[in-house]
């Protein structure tokens, strides 16, 4: 059963979204509002802001994390908004969880850096931390564009035939910029944040530019999705991107990557940035965090692919 506290959170969600939609807001203004609003983070996490591959980034360092083991997370907002300040809060949870030094990276985004800068940055930040800590564990996570961009991550070190992470978590991944799937009209009515598809047909069009939306690094689901890590997937079953993780999640499983997805009935996407404010947050992160934990500690089973 859906906790109180969420279903408040939702219908206050709605309401804030709806009113944003309508005073149609620059790309700027939205970069800016939710620089400021990044939240609080939680205790006992150390902060140090670096540079790699003269790219942004910030090491998230729980007191207790493993000394090898390494997240390499990358945030969500369409290819075109999200930032180290906005998603800071939910990596440190998930850095918590996972007991894991986690670097949250401040890739280039669209429109001033359509694809593939967001790709080859999060390639050129992922080798950087390769050579510099070979003898670590390493995992990648993201949400949204970001767990779409994991993907596309993967794929590039596949095919380069370079070490891939040891695992990969993805949270409401967006896979299919062609916005394909079903789910966008049978969930529009209960997604505060995709009523329709009109937001995410810009940001893929930014994002794209001359590029083919079906081109595998760009919507992953039509990649061939054989060779990746150990994934994990969790999305809410109120999104309309809903089909976008089943559909990659059964594509996965019959490339034969191992694969498990987790749909929380009553929640929309990204619902883990309110961790420590309901507790259908607070599940996911921490099953999430255990997922990594157990592959970056070397001693995780075998998923079972769903």
């Amino acid at each position: 059963m859906q906790s109180i506290r969420s279903l408040v959170f939702y219908h206050l969600l709605r309401r804030q979204l709806s009113k944003s939609r309508r005073l149609n807001p620059s790309i700027a203004s939205i970069r800016a509002h939710g620089d400021r609003s990044s939240g609080k983070m939680p205790k006992g996490v150390e902060t140090e802001a670096v540079t790699i591959q003269g790219l942004r980034a910030e090491w998230l360092r729980p007191m207790d994390c493993r000394p090898s083991a390494i997240l390499l997370y990358l945030h969500g907002g369409g290819y075109v908004t999200g930032s180290i300040l906005t998603h800071r809060r939910l990596a440190a949870k998930l850095a918590v969880t996972a007991r894991a030094a986690t670097l949250i990276l401040d890739y280039r985004r669209a429109p001033e850096d359509p694809y593939p800068a967001a790709v080859e940055d999060a390639l050129r930040c992922y080798l950087a931390l390769r050579a510099d800590r070979p003898d670590a564990r390493m995992a990648v996570a993201g949400d949204s564009a970001g767990g779409g961009l994991a993907l596309a991550l993967g794929l590039r070190l596949r095919d380069a035939g370079l070490e891939p992470p040891v695992a990969m978590a993805l949270l409401s991944p967006w896979t299919d910029l062609t916005l394909s799937n079903k789910t966008h009209q049978t969930h529009a009515a209960v997604d505060p944040f995709f009523p329709d598809k009109s937001g995410l047909h810009g940001a893929a069009a930014l994002y794209a530019g001359s590029h083919d939306l079906k081109d595998p690094c760009i919507s992953p689901q039509f990649a061939n999705l054989a060779g990746l890590a150990p994934t994990l997937i969790h999305v809410g079953g109120l999104e309309a991107l809903l089909d976008d993780s089943r559909i990659l999640a059964r594509r996965m499983a019959e490339d034969g990557t191992s694969v498990s997805i987790k749909a929380f009935d009553d929640m929309w996407h990204v619902w883990q940035a309110f961790a420590g404010l309901f507790p259908e947050a607070d599940q996911s992160v921490k099953e999430i965090g255990a997922f990594l934990g157990r592959h970056l500690s070397g001693c995780a089973d075998t998923p079972q692919s769903s």
